[in-house]
């Protein structure tokens, strides 16, 4: 017995998602938040920890957190939210829950990359549309595609990783309009973008919103959220595994959320480092950098593989996302970090673009 008389062939021709070693790095590949929290934050933080009660489950409805939750992010009355280990659960139980035979999931491309490997690994047949110049919607050929195919899932990342770009809400609300099945816009960088499809919910009966708590400085965590009609959660729910959602992560959560201050004050500060870190780029020979409206900021120079190389070499660590699909030939992303990592990171790419030439 081996591994192809038993695992689905679409299983074994995937390649599993990687995580690259960063110890001993200036971590900038992961679009983390790179700032810790105040030490009063921590002490509220290890207080709940010590009175948490480990031998016992957790809240599987996750009551309190999805409370503080409404609370934060101005989630409307009317709305139901779905809490997850991360928004990659949240997008494979979606996925489950519709994955009909022949079902389809739509994505743009080049987007989030777990779109298309939930797709496969739930046995739904993922579509991807290619984005247009300047990674914008192609809506034209969206539209096409969503006439052809059908989607029962539709994922419109609002901004897009990797490019960092907000697609244009009209031209989504012309997608969510069309499609026959679910839309959901993935908010992962809402903080940063200061834009976002909460206040449309009602307006779309087939339109959910996805968030996480990882890029605001609690990744690990794992906490993600989808927000819709209730008649929609309640059915998405029932796949769900029970107690998806440890006890730790609710109450570290809780404590963090109430001091939406915090979080916000470390947003603005990437958002103002990132525009600081774009006109640095935007300053060095050969290097072409796309507008942000994430936390990080995707750029492309020649000879990626090679500069990529070298700033693993001088102690930084970003993301190649060369050879990953043709509209990024050649591209580089880096998260914003703070002042002094951004500088480091700066010098090590001029130093590595020196060397490539």
């Amino acid at each position: 017995m081996t591994p192809e008389d038993l695992i689905r062939d679409e299983i074994r021709a995937l390649a599993a998602y990687h995580v690259p070693d960063s110890q001993g790095m200036i971590k900038l590949d992961a679009m983390e938040n790179p700032y810790g929290l105040p030490s009063e934050v921590e002490r509220e933080i290890a207080a709940v920890v010590a009175a948490a009660q480990l031998n016992r489950y957790p809240d599987p409805h996750a009551r309190g957190l999805k409370q503080r939750l409404r609370e934060t992010m101005s989630v409307p009355e009317d709305m139901e939210l779905l809490v997850g280990n991360g928004s990659d659960e949240l997008i494979q139980v979606l996925a489950m829950a519709l994955a009909r035979p022949g079902a389809v999931l739509l994505g743009v491309e080049p987007s989030f990359v777990m779109f298309r490997l939930i797709a496969s690994a739930t046995g739904m047949r993922y579509v991807g549309v290619p984005l247009g110049p300047d990674f914008a919607l192609d809506v034209p050929a969206l539209e096409a595609a969503v006439r052809s195919h059908r989607p029962a899932l539709t994922f419109l990342a609002y901004p897009n990783n990797p490019t960092g770009n907000l697609f244009d809400a009209q031209a989504m609300e012309r997608i969510i309009a069309l499609s026959p099945g679910l839309v959901v816009a993935d908010e992962a960088y809402h903080a940063f973008a200061g834009r976002s499809f909460m206040a449309r919910l009602s307006a779309h009966p087939n339109l959910l919103v996805m968030r996480t708590l990882s890029k605001l400085g609690l990744a690990g965590l794992r906490l993600g959220m989808l927000i819709g009609r209730p008649e929609w959660l309640r059915e998405v729910d029932k796949v769900r595994l029970p107690y998806n959602v440890n006890v730790l992560s609710q109450r570290i959560a809780e404590v963090v959320l109430r001091h939406g201050d915090v979080l916000e004050g470390q947003a603005g500060a990437i958002r103002a480092e990132r525009a600081r870190l774009f006109a640095r780029l935007s300053g060095l020979g050969g290097v072409r950098a796309f507008p942000s409206e994430a936390n990080f900021i995707l750029f492309r120079v020649p000879g990626a593989d090679t500069v990529f190389a070298g700033l693993k070499a001088r102690g930084v660590l970003i993301k190649n996302l060369n050879g990953s699909h043709p509209m990024l030939a050649d591209c580089l992303r880096v998260t914003v970090g703070t002042p002094a990592e951004n500088d480091t990171f700066i010098d090590a790419l001029g130093a590595s673009l020196s060397r490539a030439a």
